[in-house]
């Protein structure tokens, strides 16, 4: 298995890259679905970096408690930070969280904001089926990611859109995955289901929601 990228550098520097590079887009993502989660109350966030998602969710529910796992430890500390009054609702893991193992389940809410590309496939599944377990059966996994679309703009945008973030979090952070991992095949194959779904900048953006299949 290899190290998790080392993000604790960029933690100052992340809000203005991401201004820079994507502007509002990126935020509007994240906060797609903001709304379907103001009655969970039990949530886990998984790599939210600076926290600027996790500060919003606190905002808008406040009754949900959120467990924040990050490698990162200067990300974490932004994370509180950001969460203001609200921190006491936070619980922070300093982890690499393909070996870490869900503190307190059932939750009814997991986040993977811009995440899950820094994981393999496999990887993808393998995290995918071991919070299966842990979480309650009208759960919601809320996923926002880059997207290659069909088509010119996918070949002739998006791609090398999204090449570059990969060379680019290399240089800075030693980040090993170079490509997009299928996590809708990931988390298929561990048992959730695609519940909405919608896109922006042209299909470079998917906000999505998934949820524990029936079984």
């Amino acid at each position: 298995m290899n190290a998790p990228p080392d993000l604790n550098r960029l933690a100052g520097l992340y809000p203005w890259m991401e201004a820079v590079t994507f502007g509002p887009w990126l935020s509007r993502c994240r906060s797609a679905y903001l709304a379907e989660m103001r009655h969970c109350r039990r949530a886990l966030v998984l790599g939210d970096g600076d926290g600027r998602f996790t500060a919003r969710l606190l905002r808008a529910n406040p009754e949900v408690e959120i467990d924040a796992v990050d490698a990162s430890t200067a990300m974490l500390r932004a994370l509180i930070r950001r969460a203001g009054p609200h921190a006491d609702r936070v619980r922070a893991h300093c982890a690499d969280v393909r070996l870490w193992q869900p503190a307190n389940p059932p939750y009814d809410l997991v986040v993977t904001h811009f995440f899950l590309d820094f994981l393999t496939n496999d990887e993808v599944q393998a995290l995918a089926a071991k919070l299966r377990g842990a979480l309650s059966p009208s759960a919601l996994w809320v996923v926002s990611e880059f997207v290659i679309p069909r088509g010119s703009f996918g070949r002739y945008v998006a791609r090398p859109v999204v090449s570059g973030l990969y060379l680019g979090f290399h240089w800075l952070t030693g980040l090993v995955v170079r490509e997009l991992p299928d996590h809708p095949e990931a988390l298929r194959g561990a048992g959730f289901a695609l519940q909405n779904r919608r896109t922006l900048l042209a299909g470079l953006l998917a906000g999505e929601i998934w949820s524990p299949q029936v079984t």
